[in-house]
């Protein structure tokens, strides 16, 4: 049973599956129902998902693989399997699109809805549908999801995270501001650690501190941040629901083995990577006018570089020779645990990779991509490699294939 003065009256959701990919996994292997279960890249990767077994013993996404097994030992770790989620997370978006056509995805496994002028298609009020859908998604796809019904998105995101798993909770207008006052400032979106730690060495820990002060006084403090906290702090967001809402970017990253430092290791992966972006983006129909190179070194300190393109592209050339010049102006001894390779401010391919008139060979290039593409789609990936991957075997493929686009 659920009461709520409010609970006729709100219509946006925010519904996240539990433990994504840990579910899925113990799903398809019930032998794994009572274990735990941390999906990730082997000792030298992180921990993508851990289920709420592994989550008693302290382990948490992202964290270093290394540190996740000391905290559980006896984990069952597996590595992602991202085509599985990617269609189980597309039975479960189909599910919430019968529902309205007001879904704004925010990952592979969760989403706000809308849910405003539903009732007459349903005969039920949006909390009511809500919770015939978290069972329904039980009984269909085999996994659960927590639901977070408010009246803005700040507060849907924050009420699906009260009571996970299996959670549903509500937030209303009238306690909004009281339940707000008593939690932290991280509670607001966009104040991470370090951030965090600002408004402490300021005297401000709760949001309460900061619903006592002026929109004047934090812009003048924060800037643009001090109007988010001015709002949000207050259970003010005027943000809708955006449906169809387009991914920012594209790319692939990977994970390695050992550390690594030498162009012979660290090119042909950057190639590898280059073409997994390039078939995406040809798969969707877009171009990015932006590379983005990624690099994580042994300490774990993370590096972006990012250049901007005369034109979209999606060749896997023009991505590939994009990162490896930026690539070229880090290899000064660092060691590397990680490397990605990625595309972002896109937009329709219509407008990618017009004729070079400086480079006249680019055209003969792009040709020779799309006769490679089209052998690959006939006789698979391998059937043709380049120089930079010939020959390599493992040694010219991403150990651990990671996918963090669709953002």
């Amino acid at each position: 049973m659920l009461r709520h003065a409010e609970l006729s009256e709100l219509s946006l959701a925010h519904i996240d599956c539990d433990a994504f990919y840990a579910a899925v996994e113990k799903r398809d292997n019930p032998a794994l129902r009572d274990r735990p279960v941390i999906v990730g890249g082997g000792k030298r990767g992180v921990v993508s998902t851990a289920c709420y077994i592994a989550r008693i013993h302290g382990v948490r996404s992202a964290m270093p693989m290394f540190k996740a097994l000391e905290a559980c030992p006896e984990a069952v770790v597996i590595k992602p399997n991202m085509e599985k989620y990617a269609s189980v997370g597309k039975q479960v978006r189909e599910m919430m699109q019968a529902l309205t056509p007001m879904v704004e995805p925010l990952s592979i496994d969760e989403a706000f809805l809308d849910l405003s002028g539903t009732e007459r298609l349903h005969g039920a009020p949006p909390a009511l549908v809500l919770a015939r859908f978290a069972r329904q998604v039980e009984q269909e796809v085999g996994i659960s999801a927590s639901v977070g019904l408010s009246y803005c998105k700040f507060l849907a995101k924050v009420a699906s995270d009260l009571n996970k798993p299996r959670g549903f909770s509500v937030i209303g207008k009238a306690e909004a501001v009281s339940f707000l006052s008593g939690q932290p400032v991280s509670l607001i979106w966009g104040v991470g650690k370090a951030f965090a730690a600002t408004l402490a060495s300021d005297g401000l820990r709760t949001i309460g501190q900061l619903q006592t002060m002026e929109r004047s006084e934090l812009m003048r403090r924060y800037g643009t941040m001090g109007d988010r906290l001015f709002h949000l702090s207050r259970g003010l967001d005027e943000r809708s629901v955006k449906a169809n809402s387009e991914a920012k970017s594209v790319s692939s990253e990977t994970t390695f083995n050992t550390d690594l430092s030498s162009p012979d290791d660290l090119v042909p992966v950057l190639r590898a990577l280059s073409e997994r972006v390039s078939a995406r983006l040809k798969k969707a129909d877009i171009a990015g006018r932006t590379v983005v190179l990624k690099l994580k070194t042994a300490d774990f300190r993370i590096r972006t570089r990012n250049r901007q393109l005369g034109d979209p592209t999606r060749l896997a050339d023009r991505i590939f020779h994009t990162g490896l010049d930026m690539l070229k102006r880090e290899l000064d001894g660092t060691r590397f645990r990680l490397i990605g390779i990625g595309v972002s401010d896109l937009t329709d391919a219509a407008k990618a990779d017009p004729p070079d008139l400086v480079d006249r060979l680019s055209h003969k290039r792009a040709m020779a991509e799309g006769a490679i593409d089209s052998l690959r789609a006939k006789f698979g990936k391998q059937a043709v490699e380049t120089g930079y991957t010939f020959g390599r075997g493992r040694a010219g493929q991403p150990q651990r294939d990671q996918d963090p686009d669709a953002s």
